[in-house]
């Protein structure tokens, strides 16, 4: 494994013949992972809500020795989901579960969750069980610095937090969920015998459009400020996520940055809260999550030794 104090895109390994699937990548931390992917000579697919504003991105993607493409994706549904993971067939390498909401107002999916819950955490809860079938290699899902908030926790009692809402506690939910997912999709990958690998990874403090969607004007300026000051750009947030993707890491394994804080630096392997860690909240979060989707961990018995559908 390279040193992380030198590691950058530069340094993965090639990519050619590996397929990976985006979610969120028409922009931010998406679009830097499809870039870096593709020019490492990876086909790439973009999984977006808005086709348009992803073949704008996809065309930003140049001198690649990779390919790319658009898929509509919209996590916010999951007949969409569905639909996404019903078209795909052939093997495919690398999910990158990126995509996310952060502090927005108060909202409902068009399934009626909380709209962060619903989005970082249930959308692709669904999307990677429909998808797992196909996929050889891992799932990283993108987590969050703000899965230690103070108070973080999973509200099973209220996970669509009716009449508790705030962003900020919505918001360290679903990213607390997206580690616990990562923990419980490791414990049943390795309990069939799959070679497949779930980690997740957090980009620490990034500069990327979803500040300045905060709900709160003050903390919306606070934030823009800081990322002018304090932020990595897009393509250094990035790193953890690749970094996830494409080294030899242990499975449930969590990247982040190595500066103080992890909120920039190069990626290295980084801690979690206890909360975060407890495996009696991730089977009890999976529960949930099949329950609230209708989505299930897939048998795996048609799937040959590395993991592709018979």
């Amino acid at each position: 494994m390279p040193k992380t104090s030198t590691w950058n895109a530069t340094a993965m390994p090639d990519q050619t013949g590996r397929t990976a699937v985006v979610t969120g990548a028409n922009s931010g931390l998406g679009l830097a992972t499809v870039d870096a992917l593709a020019r490492a000579g990876a086909h790439v697919v973009l999984a977006v809500r808005d086709v348009g504003r992803g073949q704008a991105a996809a065309d930003t993607v140049r001198h690649a020795r990779g390919t790319v493409e658009v898929r509509r994706l919209d996590l916010a549904d999951l007949a969409s989901v569905r639909e996404f993971a019903a078209s795909w067939e052939g093997d495919l390498d690398l999910l990158i579960n990126n995509a996310g909401v952060m502090n927005i107002p108060e909202s409902r999916t068009k399934d009626g969750f909380e709209t962060q819950f619903g989005t970082n955490h249930l959308g692709h809860f669904a999307l990677t069980n429909l998808l797992l079938p196909f996929i050889t290699d891992r799932v990283v899902t993108v987590s969050s610095l703000m899965h230690k908030a103070p108070g973080a926790r999973i509200h099973f009692d209220n996970l669509n937090l009716s009449g508790e809402y705030t962003p900020t506690k919505a918001y360290s939910q679903s990213k607390l969920a997206n580690l616990l997912f990562t923990l419980e999709l490791q414990r049943r990958l390795t309990a069939v015998g799959s070679p497949v690998r779930a980690l997740a990874a957090h980009p620490g403090w990034s500069a990327t459009n979803l500040q300045g969607r905060d709900a709160n004007p003050l903390r919306r300026a606070l934030s823009l400020v800081g990322n002018r000051v304090l932020a990595q750009d897009s393509r250094a947030g990035a790193l953890p996520t690749l970094y996830a993707a494409t080294q030899d890491l242990p499975g449930a394994g969590y990247v982040g940055p190595d500066g103080f804080g992890e909120v920039r630096g190069a990626p290295t392997l980084v801690g979690r809260t206890a909360a975060a860690s407890d495996p009696d909240s991730a089977r009890r979060l999976w529960s949930v999550s099949e329950e609230m989707t209708g989505v299930t961990f897939p048998d795996l018995s048609s799937a040959t030794a590395t993991g592709r559908r018979a």
